[in-house]
């Protein structure tokens, strides 16, 4: 078994390698490198979400929350260790050996230390007024960063909260971009390094044991399963699986290099929840086939609303929102695919390249 893990690992390793390599010669248009990035992203989203939302049972609507603080951890950690290497010192790879480690670890310990803090609610809680916690969690930290005030007291709270720019969003202690860092190695790795830690996390005893929690909770206790440990510590792990993915999106070279509020509203939550029940809630080949698919669909949906036929309709009816007309297709579209499949591309099953085991 400790064989296979290590060619496992090996095999990420080359995998990763092969598309720092040969990733940008290949796909030379800098919009289409960003999203075969952002589809990857969105998968460890979606396998973060699918700890709490398709394991446990538990249903958050606050993923957006985790997300940013990962974000400005790892923003925040980047630009300073930046600074370390010199002034004018390059974006390079070997830097990177360096940054990354340290910004993601940032991230996921800001994310996990207030996942631990919203997860000690959720032993009282469930169902939608579990949601309205996460939900209220998620737009405190975003209107906590929009609203700060430049100007204030430098060592008071507000005057630390300022210093990430407020709506105008975070660029940098010197207000000259954050440096990007996250090349398609540490996409690819991370998200495939993601995938076999929520693989082996559903198929151990702990995942057996998260899964009877949801199923009947006072029956998994009585057979020794502890809700509060378990139920506490899911939330902890998708914390930092959000944290983590938010490192990789403000750090995401062919990106902005700022990192805005506006980039975590519910919006963000609600692309998560798609990600996961699309997929299918609880299966980890599920939750990467929905994160793909969501941001594809965006995607495609955004390309459709630049063509000429839908510019001639908006010129014909000014009053037309272009965006509100996106948001329609999108949500269309996603009400198609629950009608066809209510429970979900692949349910709880996995697909069988994925499949190992038996659940």
């Amino acid at each position: 078994m400790r064989r296979k893990h290590l060619l496992g690992l090996l095999g990420i390793a080359v995998l990763a390698i092969v598309f720092e390599l040969f990733f940008e010669s290949v796909v030379t248009d800098s919009s289409k490198r960003q999203l075969v990035m952002l589809a990857a992203t969105n998968i460890l989203v979606a396998l973060s979400l699918n700890v709490i939302n398709g394991m446990a049972g538990q249903f958050s609507i606050g993923h957006a929350g985790f997300l940013a603080l990962g974000a400005y951890s790892a923003a925040i950690t980047a630009a300073h260790v930046h600074e370390w290497f010199g002034p004018g010192a390059d974006v390079t790879f070997t830097h990177s050996l360096i940054v990354m480690p340290l910004s993601m670890l940032a991230a996921a310990g800001v994310a996990g230390l207030f996942g631990l803090v919203v997860g000690l609610p959720s032993l009282r809680l469930r169902g939608d007024y579990l949601a309205i916690v996460t939900l209220g969690f998620a737009e405190i930290v975003r209107l906590t960063v929009a609203t700060a005030q430049v100007g204030a007291d430098p060592h008071s709270f507000a005057g630390y909260v300022s210093r990430l720019g407020g709506q105008n969003g975070y660029a940098g202690p010197n207000n000259a971009g954050i440096p990007l860092y996250g090349r398609p190695f540490w996409i690819v790795l991370v998200t495939a390094l993601g995938m076999m830690v929520a693989w082996r996390v559903k198929f151990s005893g702990w995942g057996r044991a998260l899964r009877a929690l949801r199923e009947d909770e006072i029956a998994a206790a009585a057979v020794g399963v502890d809700p509060t440990r378990y139920k506490v510590t899911s939330f902890v792990i998708s914390a930092m699986g959000a944290g983590i993915a938010g490192s990789l999106l403000a750090l995401m070279s062919d990106g902005a290099p700022i990192v805005q509020p506006d980039s975590f509203t519910f919006q963000t939550s609600f692309d998560a929840i798609t990600m996961v029940i699309l997929g299918g809630s609880g299966s980890v080949s599920g939750a990467a086939i929905g994160g793909v698919f969501v941001t594809i669909t965006v995607k495609m949906i955004e390309l459709l609303q630049g063509t000429r036929a839908v510019q001639d309709l908006h010129d014909k009816f000014p009053l037309l929102d272009l965006n509100a007309l996106r948001m329609i297709l999108y949500s269309a579209v996603l009400i198609a695919l629950m009608i066809w499949r209510p429970e979900g591309m692949l349910g709880e099953r996995e697909i069988r390249f994925f499949k190992r085991g038996k659940k």
